[in-house]
């Protein structure tokens, strides 16, 4: 559903870096008006500025975390109120911890769960009613390779992914009443973005994405097409079905070869401290669309 002038009302969450702004960015090239939402003002103000000069056709910003629940609903009734619907939902927002399950902090871990799985719930509380009572509209999670298979050191965003999978499954059963309503799940591989050194890490080093690294951009574009066109999950990476055959179908083989394999490639040559990173607190100055690394 769309306006006279082709342009959607849309709401992007984790909206101020990484994939977030990297499809806010790709919808305002298409002129589309657009409610901006992650933590942070100072990077919501700069990631809005960003997307007026790409031909949005209004922005917002709301400061808002995924897990403040009333909040998310003045978010969509104010978009409601401003534009007169809501066409749109991209959740993107997420952080992430390194470390091993007994040396992350409880309240690090669950942060790290909440985000990812009670944020989509509290995103999907807010929103599919209004796509209910307009008969239209499309929600779309940017979830992960590690959504479907488990790697050592990344047990609360394993968890965390998991868990979102099987809500954003349900979420497609129960709105299959409602053919205008489309649920979807894009999963990345690695991609370039900052997620990796704003990570929380207690494995003494920072984490990286592991090889074939995409673009922000690329993984941008494929939410797009997966709004103008739904389906029930896209993979955004040419070697993620192999990973997963692998875990489902030699699951020895795979278990076996995962940790050297996440220590040569998804691991930085660095030392570093303990630290929380960004999952308690935001840290604006790390927020940009891209990282440091070469993404096809």
């Amino acid at each position: 559903m769309t306006s006279s002038d082709g342009a959607r009302t849309v709401i992007v969450t984790g909206a101020s870096s990484g994939i977030g702004r990297a499809t806010a960015l790709e919808l305002a090239g298409r002129g589309d008006r657009l409610v901006l939402l992650a933590r942070g003002k100072q990077a919501l103000e700069e990631a809005a500025e960003e997307v007026r000069t790409a031909g949005a056709g209004e922005v917002v910003v709301a400061a808002v975390d995924v897990n403040d629940e009333g909040a998310l609903r003045q978010v969509v009734e104010d978009a409601v109120r401003r534009w007169g619907r809501l066409d749109a939902v991209v959740h993107a927002a997420q952080v992430m911890a390194y470390g091993r399950v007994e040396d992350v902090p409880a309240e690090v871990y669950q942060t790290v769960v909440d985000t990812s799985l009670h944020g989509t719930a509290n995103l999907a509380r807010a929103v599919i009613p209004r796509f209910r009572s307009q008969g239209r509209g499309s929600l779309v999670v940017v979830s992960s390779l590690l959504a479907s298979v488990a790697t050592p050191l990344m047990g609360s965003y394993i968890a965390a992914k998991w868990g979102q999978m099987g809500l954003i499954r349900v979420l497609q059963i129960e709105n299959r009443d409602v053919p205008g309503i489309a649920v979807s799940a894009v999963s990345p591989g690695g991609v370039d973005t900052p997620i990796y050194y704003q990570a929380a890490s207690y494995m003494g080093s920072t984490g990286r994405p592991p090889p074939p690294v995409y673009t922000p951009q690329r993984v941008a574009r494929k939410v797009v097409a997966t709004l103008d066109k739904p389906q029930r999950q896209v993979h955004a990476g040419f070697a993620n079905p192999f990973v997963v055959v692998g875990f489902r179908f030699f699951p020895a083989v795979y278990d076996a070869l995962v940790g050297p394999l996440m220590r040569l490639g998804a691991i930085a040559k660095d030392q570093i401290a303990p630290t929380a990173g960004n999952v308690l607190e935001p840290r604006p100055e790390l927020n940009a669309t891209r990282g440091h690394w070469r993404g096809l």
